[in-house]
């Protein structure tokens, strides 16, 4: 069946990914990407290290190449190594940094917001951390801190926000770590962008010119209100004047 095809691919990658995270742990394994060709199968192994991932001579990549053939069945494998642009803006990656932090007994509150300055200054648009485990005495517990505007639900949390975990041993027991980061470049679908005013010129019925509404911001409302004010005046003068041209004709009505 064609789910069943679908499971068992997806368990494999599963295991690839797991595989990986524990080979190239040293390097800065930040994910990877399988891809199916005509000519075999393509591993994209993103690192922050690619070096180590590639080895003295390609030493590492063969030997990573001879696992995947042999232990998981891939038909001509073929790796390509990548290096992470900016490791801080990679959960899987910043996982393992906040898990070797706590192996060398730093506090979980230091680790995690120094972790957040790191992660928002990259320029993300919100970051989640979430330790779990016996972080505080005998009893497990969950600490979470969150920074920034990142998405917990619906669609957007799936395609936009990139989530990586790790593990780390410590005498008390078993920490997980777990790393939500939403990209800088992310735009969410309920983004509102509002366009300047446009101004139109129109003869005859035909728009001649159309272009951006140029305000002039010299003028300010309170010049706008000192305006007023003159014509105000202006008013109130006239009105003065006509009333001096009554009263003379009147005066002069009265002589004759």
């Amino acid at each position: 069946m064609i789910e069943k095809d679908f499971v068992t691919e997806g368990l494999r990658r599963t295991r690839i990914d797991e595989y990986f995270e524990k080979e190239l742990e040293r390097a800065g394994y930040g994910g990877m990407d399988v891809q199916v060709t005509p000519l075999g199968t393509m591993v994209v192994v993103y690192a922050e290290r690619p070096g180590m991932v590639i080895g003295r001579g390609g030493k590492n990549v063969r030997s990573i190449t001879n696992t995947l053939k042999n232990e998981f069945g891939l038909d001509n494998p073929q790796i390509e190594v990548k290096e992470v642009e900016t490791p801080e803006l990679n959960p899987k990656i910043m996982a393992y940094k906040i898990a070797n932090m706590l192996q060398r007994g730093m506090h979980f509150r230091r680790v995690a917001y120094s972790t957040i300055r790191r992660i928002m200054g990259a320029g993300a648009q919100g970051v989640e951390v979430t330790i779990s485990g016996k972080i505080r005495g005998s009893r497990s517990a969950v600490a979470k801190f969150v920074e920034g505007y990142i998405k917990k639900c619906g669609e957007p949390s799936i395609r936009f926000v990139e989530e990586g975990f790790a593990t780390v041993q410590l005498k008390p027991g078993v920490l997980g770590i777990y790393v939500r980061i939403m990209p800088p470049e992310t735009v969410l679908p309920d983004t509102v962008e509002i366009l300047p005013p446009t101004e139109k010129i129109v003869e005859d019925g035909e728009v001649v010119a159309e272009g951006e509404m140029v305000i002039d911001e010299s003028i300010t409302p309170e010049d706008e209100e000192i305006i007023e004010d003159e014509e105000i005046v202006e008013e109130i003068e006239d009105l003065d004047e006509l009333e001096e041209v009554i009263e003379e004709d009147a005066v002069e009505a009265d002589d004759d």
